[in-house]
């Protein structure tokens, strides 16, 4: 009888430890649900594969009621003294009780030797809606030990409708 109690207060006692939050669990993290870790297992699936110069990636997801699935293919073109040229071609599929969303899409990427400038393009179809282009650069300038500048744009456009929307940015760092 007395091993009975103990065995029920200690699986009482690590039921509680594991449900139990610290006293200011609430105040450093107020939108994390309370219980998630113990109550949720991750649902996710990703995998990558070497497929001669590049990789085969993909992803299996459920949140809540969606059902998340993207995959693709991704090569370094270039990696020398231009800098690093990346490009990467994927697809996406979302299934939710509210509509299901089809996506493709490709990007280039590239970095220069001495990673002070980079630029990007990409394009993304959404099956039977638009198709979108976006490009971005930027760029820094030492001129001297402590002072830089760096400038950068963006212009993205969904193609066939409107006028591109573009960004600028610049900005000028001394440190003393």
């Amino acid at each position: 009888m007395q091993l009975q109690i103990i065995v029920v207060f200690s699986l009482l006692a690590c039921a509680c430890a594991q449900v139990s939050q610290p006293p200011s669990y609430k105040e450093k993290y107020p939108d994390h649900y309370k219980f998630a870790k113990t109550a949720r297992h991750p649902r996710d699936v990703t995998w990558i594969r070497r497929t001669g110069d590049g990789r085969v990636f993909g992803t299996l997801s459920a949140l809540e009621e969606k059902l998340i699935g993207k995959a693709g293919y991704r090569q370094d073109i270039f990696n020398d003294g231009r800098g690093v040229l990346t490009g990467e071609a994927y697809g996406s599929r979302v299934l939710s009780p509210n509509g299901d969303n089809s996506y493709v899409g490709g990007k280039l990427d590239w970095v220069n030797a001495n990673k002070n400038a980079d630029a990007s393009f990409a394009l993304t179809k959404e099956m039977g809606g638009l198709t979108n282009a976006a490009a971005t650069a930027s760029k820094v300038w030492n001129l001297d030990k402590n002072t830089h500048v760096s400038a950068g744009g963006t212009v993205s456009q969904d193609l066939g409708h409107g006028k591109p929307d573009v960004g600028l940015a610049a900005k000028f760092e001394h440190v003393w």
